[in-house]
């Protein structure tokens, strides 16, 4: 159980990392990002290793992969300003 908390520690602070560098323009605070990527990635570990029980790291990093990926994608600004058009009369 102590390497499922570390690998998807690290997994997560990975994806941050990365998010991060890739959209640097569209998401908040590089400390914000890091914290979130990490939490979502221990969340998912935590889930599927209560869905599935111990012995399954594999199965484990997967689920951390997805919970961060979704909990970065959250954060996600949008490219372009909003337009909004005002409604015929």
């Amino acid at each position: 159980m102590f390497l499922e908390a570390l690998g998807s520690a690290l997994i997560g602070l990975l994806l941050g990392w990365t998010a991060f560098h890739r959209l640097a323009h569209r998401l908040p605070s590089r400390r914000l990002v890091q914290s979130t990527g990490v939490a979502g990635a221990l969340l998912g570990a935590f889930v599927t290793h209560s869905a599935l029980g111990s012995g399954s790291l594999v199965p484990a990093l997967l689920g951390a992969v997805v919970v961060s990926v979704a909990s970065l994608s959250l954060l996600v600004r949008p490219a372009g300003r909003l337009r909004r058009r005002s409604a015929p009369a």
